[in-house]
C-alpha cells in the first residue's frame, strides 16, 4: 500500500516537473507560394511560454538569405507568444533556413521550408509600379517645378509587407525610393519621380497580396492644384513664382518712389528702401560651391538616381537651390543637376 502511494505521489511530481511545462515550438504560419520580390511573414509559435526567460532565435549562418530585422515581432495571446520574422522572396525558390531555438537548458531545431517562387506576370494596362503589398496608401503628395517641362513629384508612401524599394512607376522619366525604413511589417519611404509638366494625373497599380488583384491609384500631378505653403521650389532659376515675386517687387518700388515725389512723406521713402533692398536680393550673384572633379552629376536629388553626366575637373559652379544634403547646379549652359555635399572639394 506504501509502495503504491509512493509510485502515485511520484507521477504527480513527475507531471508537476518544469520537464512537463516546457515551451513548445512550432511554425504556425508559412505561406506556401511567393511571388518574386515579395515581403512576406513566417510565424513562429511559443506554446506555454515564459514571458520572463525570452528566447534567442538564430537562423543557420551558413544560409544565404537573412529575415529584414534581427529582432522578430512579438504578440502574446494568453500563454501563447507569437514570433514573425520578415523575409523577402528572389526570383529563385526560397529556402526557409533551419531555425535554432536556444533557452537557457536547451536548443531546439525548426528544420526550413522550401517555398516555390514565380514572377508574378501583369498587364501592360494595370501600369504596374512592382510593388507587391498587403496594404499601400499615399498619404501626401508635393509637387514642385522640376525645369521648363517638367515637375517633379514626391509621394510620402506608408505599407504594410511591401519590397518598396522595387518601387518603379511605369511612364515616367525619373524615379527613385529615399528615405526607407522598416517596423515589422510596415513600411514608409518617399518616392520621386518627373513628369511633363502638362500631365495633369497618373494613375499605377500595386498588387494586393491578400486581395489577390491588382489595386489601382491615381495621383494628382498638376502644380498648379497644390498649395505654395507644401512646395518644395527644386529649380528657382527658371520658376514663374520667382519672376512673379520680382515683377511685383519692382511695380512696388516705382509706386512708393511716384508715392513719394508726389507727397514727400518719408514712410513711402522706407518703404521704397525695403522694396528695393529686396529686389537687390532677387538679382544678387548666387552662391558657388567647388566641386570635385570626378564627382557625379544626379537627375533627382535623391541617392538612387541616374547620374546624367560626371564633373570632369574641378570647377566652382553656382547654386541653384539646395534640397536636404543636395546642392542643385548647372555645370555648362543647359546641363543642371544634383550634386551630394559629399563631392564638394574638401579644401
Amino acid at each position: 500500500m506504501i509502495r503504491y502511494l509512493l509510485g502515485l505521489l511520484l507521477l504527480f511530481l513527475a507531471a508537476a516537473s518544469p520537464l512537463s511545462a516546457q515551451t513548445e515550438y512550432r511554425y504556425s504560419y508559412v505561406p506556401k507560394q511567393l511571388y518574386a520580390g515579395q515581403v512576406f511573414p513566417v510565424t513562429v509559435l511559443a506554446e506555454n511560454a515564459d514571458p520572463a526567460h525570452p528566447p534567442t532565435f538564430r537562423f543557420d549562418p551558413k544560409a544565404q538569405v537573412r529575415p529584414l530585422e534581427k529582432k522578430p515581432l512579438k504578440v502574446g495571446n494568453g500563454k501563447d507568444l507569437f514570433y514573425t520574422f520578415y523575409f523577402k522572396a528572389g526570383k529563385e525558390d526560397f529556402r526557409l533556413p533551419d531555425l535554432y531555438i536556444q533557452e537557457a537548458d536547451r536548443t531546439l531545431r525548426l528544420p526550413g521550408h522550401r517555398i516555390p517562387v514565380r514572377k508574378l506576370m501583369a498587364p501592360p494596362e494595370e501600369r504596374f509600379c512592382g510593388v507587391i503589398a498587403s496594404d499601400f496608401k499615399i498619404k501626401t503628395s508635393q509637387v514642385s517645378t522640376f525645369d521648363d517641362k517638367n515637375n517633379l513629384i514626391s509621394l510620402s508612401i506608408e505599407a504594410h509587407e511591401a519590397n518598396l524599394e522595387d518601387m518603379a512607376i511605369p511612364g515616367v522619366v525619373e524615379g527613385g525610393i529615399e528615405k526607407l525604413m522598416r517596423r515589422g511589417s510596415l513600411a514608409i519611404a518617399e518616392y520621386y519621380f518627373v513628369l511633363p509638366a502638362n500631365v495633369p494625373e497618373i494613375t499605377f497599380s500595386y498588387y494586393n497580396a491578400i486581395k489577390q488583384q491588382f489595386v489601382p491609384l491615381k495621383v494628382s500631378t498638376s502644380y498648379e492644384h497644390k498649395q505654395v505653403a507644401a512646395q518644395v521650389d527644386l529649380n528657382p532659376k527658371d520658376s514663374s513664382f520667382t519672376k512673379l515675386k520680382k515683377y511685383t517687387f519692382g511695380a512696388l518700388s516705382l509706386f512708393f518712389l511716384l508715392m513719394f515725389l508726389l507727397y514727400r512723406d518719408y514712410f513711402y521713402l522706407l518703404l521704397l528702401t525695403v522694396t528695393v533692398v529686396t529686389l537687390v536680393t532677387f538679382f544678387s550673384p548666387l552662391k558657388k560651391v567647388c566641386v570635385e572633379e570626378g564627382a557625379p552629376l544626379y537627375i533627382l536629388p535623391t541617392a538612387t538616381s541616374t547620374v546624367g553626366t560626371t564633373i570632369d575637373r574641378d570647377v566652382r559652379l553656382p547654386v541653384l537651390h539646395q534640397y536636404r544634403d543636395f546642392y542643385k547646379v548647372e555645370y555648362k549652359h543647359g546641363i543642371t543637376g544634383w550634386i551630394k555635399n559629399e563631392d564638394l572639394c574638401k579644401n
